[in-house]
């Protein structure tokens, strides 16, 4: 029997090749939330997924960075580094990650492509007043009571993929529903090839 390289090694011991589904999304839309579903979906399924979450980033590997934009573009840099590991040593990186601006996304997807790397970008689309409504960690509050500036979608711009993989419209489709079309995408580019 020919020998493997390592990643046909690691496709062959686990079924399936890494790949990168990156969630996109004001503050508030549903990413993490959506992040840890699509992480219950595809274990379920016996594909091994790992969730690169924009807060876990910041609280470890990016806890000095601030939200300049030179910052955020370092931040995304991180992210899309050890998104590429995991996917590299295949796993299915999910990574859930406001990521406001389309050049650094669109550097990270180039970054993975050019490795081979499968990679699908998901625009997860809240209206404003929908993602204020929910304001899970008080951001919103907080910019408004003039304590937070620089907050995505309000004083910081928020620049919406022009032509996402998929589109999750989490101000009017339930969680399940939106988990299901995230899981499916996700099969399908692990799965495939």
């Amino acid at each position: 029997m020919p020998e493997l390289d390592g990643g046909a090694a690691r496709r062959e011991l686990l079924g399936h090749r890494g790949a990168v589904v990156w969630l996109t999304g004001l503050p508030g839309a549903g990413k993490s939330t959506l992040a840890r579903g699509l992480e219950r979906g595809l274990l379920a399924s016996r594909v091994l997924p790992a969730v690169v979450d924009g807060d876990e980033l910041r609280r470890g590997l990016s806890e000095r960075l601030g939200f300049s934009p030179e910052d955020r573009r370092e931040n995304i840099r991180r992210a899309a580094a050890l998104a590429l590991a995991l996917a590299e040593a295949g796993l299915v990186a999910i990574v859930a990650l406001i990521s406001p601006y389309a050049a650094d996304r669109d550097e990270a997807a180039r970054r993975f492509r050019a490795r081979g790397i499968p990679f699908v970008e998901v625009y997860v689309n809240a209206p404003r007043e929908v993602c204020e409504q929910r304001d899970p960690k008080g951001l919103y509050r907080e910019a408004r009571a003039g304590r937070l500036e620089g907050l995505t979608g309000l004083d910081s711009p928020y620049e919406p993929p022009p032509h996402p993989a998929l589109e999750l419209r989490t101000g009017d489709e339930d969680e399940q529903a939106c988990v299901q079309r995230l899981r499916e995408i996700a099969l399908r580019i692990a799965l495939s090839g």
